[in-house]
């Protein structure tokens, strides 16, 4: 089997307003859609991300150990640059972090089961090459 693409819930009524987020702000292009979900990948990327449309979203306290995850050399300045894009969408968004690295945007009225994670690219420099 080869992997193909990772999924996760968004609220249905902010569906458009974080698939939009995702590709005007993230560059993201759509690939496939239909009436419950959506294809997406980042040109350059090898993996689509989907996200499925669902009734409602949910308070999770653990819900930042789900994420969708970049690489940024400003990771916190451009999840606050989002932050303020959702919140003149009507969404409530704050940056978290979990280390002076790694940072997490979280709109749990939208995202459902995950965070937008942005992180300093080192933390990716992993010492296997596949």
């Amino acid at each position: 089997m080869q992997f193909n693409h990772v999924a996760n819930r968004v609220a249905a009524q902010h569906f458009d307003t974080i698939v939009e987020l995702f590709r005007d702000h993230l560059g993201f292009v759509e690939l496939r859609r239909n009436e419950r979900a959506i294809w997406m990948r980042q040109p350059g990327a090898n993996i689509d991300l989907q996200f499925s449309r669902v009734a409602a979203s949910r308070e999770d306290p653990e819900r930042e150990r789900s994420q969708v995850s970049f690489l940024s050399v400003t990771p916190r300045q451009d999840l606050e640059k989002l932050a303020e894009w959702l919140f003149a969408k009507g969404l409530i968004a704050t940056v978290g972090a979990y280390s002076d690295r790694e940072f997490y945007l979280d709109a749990p009225e939208a995202l459902v089961d995950f965070v937008i994670e942005a992180m300093r690219p080192e933390l990716a420099d992993y010492p296997v090459k596949v």
